[in-house]
């Protein structure tokens, strides 16, 4: 079991894919690891020897920023932006989408569960149904 960055890599995957489990680690950086340290990118985790783990725990805790550190940094930019007021600070804070995205019709998962908002003819409708009820 190859536990590196608190987090369990899956054996049956190569060395390449494997270490993209990890946050902040894409497949160009795991190349870059890999290369670094000297093993084969084809090579399966199970095929590892623990000089081979160490080798790669040693370059990821030296010389990367991942999963917690990582985590904290980006949050705390997120709150720098929304202390500044910045265009992308308020959207932000206001839960809609940062990036330029269209935001009438879709982006219903950055704005959450639809929320119905009561018109005149349905105000019309109810208080019909509600006389009828009544008598």
């Amino acid at each position: 079991m190859a536990i590196i960055s608190g987090i369990e890599i899956p054996k049956n995957k190569r060395g390449l894919i494997a270490l993209t489990y990890i946050f902040g680690i894409g497949i160009s950086t795991s190349k870059k690891i890999l290369n670094n340290t000297g093993i084969d990118k084809n090579k399966k985790v199970s095929n590892w020897t623990d000089n081979e783990i160490k080798k790669i725990r040693k370059f990821i805790s030296d010389k990367i920023k991942t999963e917690g550190e990582l985590r904290l940094e980006i949050q705390l930019d997120i709150k720098r932006i929304m202390d500044i007021g910045c265009y992308r600070g308020i959207r932000h804070r206001l839960g809609l989408p940062v990036r330029g995205q269209k935001t009438k019709k879709n982006c219903r998962t950055r704005k959450g569960k639809k929320k119905t908002v009561e018109t005149k003819a349905t105000k019309k409708k109810l208080n019909k149904n509600i006389k009828k009820n009544k008598k």
